[in-house]
């Protein structure tokens, strides 16, 4: 693959995306879709490095001229509407940012003639209600999606499946758990609560933290990790084929929180906030990732710990430069 087109490049992961694929392939030209209002800070540093393309793929003609200009080998298709709460006040906005504009993006490429591989950032909330016996969850586990958001991706997903079948659309679909690290929007649970750590420390919230859930369990896995899992699912991934992305280890947000709690710097306490619960919560959400491990080699390299660590200091950099602006 000589040129890649990321969209969402940069969002969380599309950004860490980019600065993989430049520091392991270098010889790849890295394009990127964006939206005018989209904040850059993530991808500051790469200016230079990547050519980005103002293109809101809502706008069917706007994704058509930036996959003409681009023309890719690989398109990882990262741009989302990813955050589950808002899904619920905004269904409708969910579906056309994840849904209608994935639609677009397949029939440009059909317009073009164009044959690249399409990664399709899934997610393991499409399976939703897991029952007793059924984790770790594999590829093959039934899926009960239990948001907007999660309904939303098993249309990705299934669109995706589609295009394969129907037109020979390259798509690799990933069914990514739950990624974490530097640079993760503040309202995604890890990094909310490294950032209110970081905003005690710094003076700029009262020592306490407020949290929603703590019952639930997740699987982590570094958004470094998982980034360099969507290369290896465009590169070596079958198309036409569903992968799990996970670390196949689970722990609660109650013992997560323990954990960044004890990295915190000054005293603190935690108290529920009503207006954090969710309508439906999905409780389990462990994968098996043996199918995507076998057909690619990867594996985690990253602990948990250290994506905890540099998550905390993300924000305290975050905070300390917030200080000297405010000339504290």
């Amino acid at each position: 693959m000589n040129r890649v087109l990321i969209t969402g490049i940069t969002g969380f992961a599309g950004s860490h995306l980019a600065d993989y694929v430049l520091a392991e392939h270098p010889g790849v030209e890295v394009w990127g879709t964006c939206r005018w209002r989209s904040r850059r800070e993530n991808v500051l540093h790469l200016e230079t490095k990547i050519r980005l393309l103002d293109c809101d793929l809502a706008d069917p003609t706007a994704v058509k001229r930036a996959l003409e200009i681009s023309r890719p080998e690989a398109i990882f298709h990262l741009a989302a509407q990813s955050f589950v709460p808002t899904s619920w006040t905004a269904p409708a906005e969910t579906f056309h940012v994840n849904v209608i504009a994935q639609i677009h993006l397949f029939e440009a490429i059909r317009a073009l003639g164009l044959d690249p591989v399409v990664q399709i950032a899934c997610s393991s909330e499409e399976y939703g209600l897991v029952l007793p016996g059924e984790t770790p969850i594999t590829e093959a586990n039934p899926l009960r999606p239990l948001s907007p958001y999660a309904v939303s991706k098993v249309a990705q997903d299934f669109l995706g499946y589609q295009y394969f079948k129907s037109y020979g659309l390259r798509a690799v679909r990933t069914r990514g758990f739950n990624h974490e690290g530097p640079r993760r929007g503040e309202v995604f649970v890890m990094s909310n609560f490294a950032r209110q750590i970081a905003a005690i420390e710094a003076g700029f919230q009262e020592p306490v933290i407020r949290v929603g859930n703590l019952d639930s369990v997740r699987d982590f896995t570094d958004v470094r990790d998982m980034v360099r899992a969507y290369w290896l699912a465009a590169v070596r991934g079958e198309p036409g084929e569903v992968y799990n992305i996970a670390s196949g280890r689970g722990i609660t947000i109650r013992s997560m929180l323990d954990q960044l709690v004890a990295m915190s710097r000054t005293p603190l306490r935690v108290e529920t906030d009503p207006a954090r619960l969710r309508p439906s919560d999905v409780e389990v959400l462990l994968g098996d990732a043996s199918k995507f491990r076998a057909a690619t080699g990867w594996a985690p390299a990253i602990e948990l710990e250290r994506t905890m660590a540099d998550t905390i200091e993300y924000w305290r950099s975050h905070f300390a430069a917030r200080r000297v602006l405010a000339g504290v």
